[in-house]
């Protein structure tokens, strides 16, 4: 019910009766938001969020080496690596995901994701993705992961992709269940399109909004094909100590609408980090080509 102005509607002190009713219906929702925002802080917290954030920062740094090589020719110097280094602000990447994290979750259930993490199985998964996504800052490691993962492709696309390996084959189910390729090539050619953004924005090149989506959109096979190949190496990787049990129980967990609203949270809020950071990257690698000081 919504309160109109009292000299309008009706006597002040009935407008006033009414405030006071409602006031407690207020304070409880304002409760109810503040304890779900502290829930799902727990929840981060038990997935290694800052720990996957510091690593993504050193990701960042190394991709920013990779820019000044490919698009600066290695002139980025001091000022291009001062530049990277104050982007990838490890509070201010921390701030835009778990902002868009809560937003996104909203009201699901956080108690069965907690309990899960919180467990042997899942402290194990956390620590696993965590030292195999530090593993794979190593050229040799990422590359014989792969190599690892091409072994066993045809396995997957073959007529019966259902008789693989049961550990193989609980990777493909969490997969599909995450559906983590689809919305990792989403997030990547959404990033690309906002590099160019910032390359526009910077002065450096000129493009239509069509010419920008049809550039981008003719990498997306190209995309789809390298993102498989890196997320079954990266779990094949991670998740080879466990158990196919576990990580079909981990699959299982995606499924509910509380591993949902997880799933969804976090390709929001990841997506909403990398894109922010890419047209930043953008307009900075435009700076440094037209000589300006960013």
């Amino acid at each position: 019910m919504q309160l109109m102005p009292a000299a309008v509607t009706m006597p002040r002190i009935v407008a006033l009766l009414l405030a006071l009713l409602l006031w407690p219906v207020w304070v409880r929702a304002e409760d109810a938001g503040a304890d779900q925002g502290a829930r799902i802080e727990a929840l981060m917290q038990v997935m290694g969020l800052d720990e996957i954030i510091a690593i993504m920062r050193e990701e960042g740094l190394a991709y920013g080496a990779e820019l000044d090589r490919d698009m600066l020719s290695g002139a980025g110097g001091p000022t291009w690596d001062r530049l990277v280094d104050t982007l990838y602000d490890t509070d201010r990447m921390s701030d835009v995901v778990r902002q868009r994290f809560i937003a996104s979750f909203g009201a699901a259930d956080t108690a069965p994701l907690v309990d899960f993490f919180e467990g042997e199985t899942g402290r194990q998964i956390v620590s696993l993705e965590i030292a195999a996504r530090r593993a794979f800052m190593d050229a040799d490691v990422e590359e014989a992961a792969r190599a690892a993962f091409q072994r066993v492709a045809p396995d997957l696309d073959g007529p019966s992709p259902r008789h693989i390996d049961p550990h193989l084959s609980a990777i493909e189910a969490y997969i599909e269940a995450n559906d983590l390729i689809g919305f990792n090539v989403m997030g990547a050619l959404n990033a690309n399109m906002l590099f160019y953004r910032g390359l526009i924005d910077g002065g450096a090149m000129q493009m239509s909004e069509a010419e920008i989506v049809a550039d981008v959109w003719s990498q997306e096979e190209e995309t789809r094909a390298e993102t498989r190949e890196w997320i079954y190496a990266f779990l094949m990787l991670a998740y080879e100590p466990l158990d196919p049990a576990q990580i079909n129980a981990y699959a299982d967990l995606s499924k509910t609408p509380s591993g949902r609203a997880m799933n969804r949270a976090l390709f929001e809020a990841f997506d909403q980090m990398y894109g922010d950071l890419s047209r930043a990257l953008g307009a900075a690698v435009a700076g440094q080509m037209l000589g300006e000081e960013l």
